[in-house]
């Protein structure tokens, strides 16, 4: 993992009150993450892109975009802290083809019933289907990611990078669709083992505005 990644990925995790150390009743809540058009990815999430760019957003019917396939994520059924990093990986793809397409999939089933983010997100993609304000379609990258054991609240602390293209989305006040420009989505996790399968239990993200 570069060391910028590194820095902003644990500044994510304080926020989160993910750390391996201290006490786990310490840990916050946080905002769902930022509104920014995400778009598929492939291969396990390594190198994934949507021609489009910010040209155009929709108001119309959802773009054709097939659901993120378990199977690019191998590993993501065992439980290791490289499943975890798989699983999380594949709850941003689907929430980024989400975005997209105003269905949130089985986001639902990838996230703890506690998890308010979790939550939070999975509204916010079904808005947008219910009002046909999709996200434009962008070249998306998972440019980074890793995870690890810890002590803390959550068994394991996942993170991982995705470079977004420029794009358009709704603007806040309804007013049409405004241009966001390229930046890099940093997102942290915090993962628990459930009946046999990898929950997101809380995240947090944030916006970088310049490339990796």
């Amino acid at each position: 993992m570069s060391r910028r990644l590194l820095a902003a990925v644990a500044a994510a995790a304080l926020t989160l009150g993910l750390a391996a150390c201290g006490d786990p009743s310490e840990g916050t809540k946080t905002d769902p993450p930022p509104s920014i058009d995400i778009g598929q990815s492939d291969g396990g999430g390594d190198g994934g892109a949507s021609d489009g760019g910010g040209d155009e957003g929709s108001t119309e019917a959802a773009p054709d975009i097939p659901a993120p396939d378990p199977a690019d994520y191998p590993g993501m059924d065992e439980q290791t802290p490289e499943g975890a990093e798989q699983a999380f990986k594949y709850f941003w793809d689907v929430a980024i083809v989400g975005y997209m397409t105003g269905d949130p999939g089985v986001l639902a089933e990838l996230s703890d019933p506690e998890c308010a983010n979790c939550e939070a997100m999975r509204v916010e993609i079904e808005e947008l289907g219910e009002s046909g304000g999709y996200w434009g379609e962008t070249n998306v990258d998972f440019v980074d990611s890793s995870a690890r054991n810890t002590s803390g609240e959550h068994q394991v602390l996942a993170e991982c990078a995705i470079l977004v293209g420029e794009h358009v989305e709704p603007a806040a006040d309804g007013a049409g669709m405004k241009n966001v420009e390229a930046s890099t989505l940093i997102a942290t996790g915090g993962l628990d083992w459930v009946n046999g399968s990898w929950l997101v239990s809380d995240f947090a993200s944030s916006v970088q505005s310049e490339e990796l």
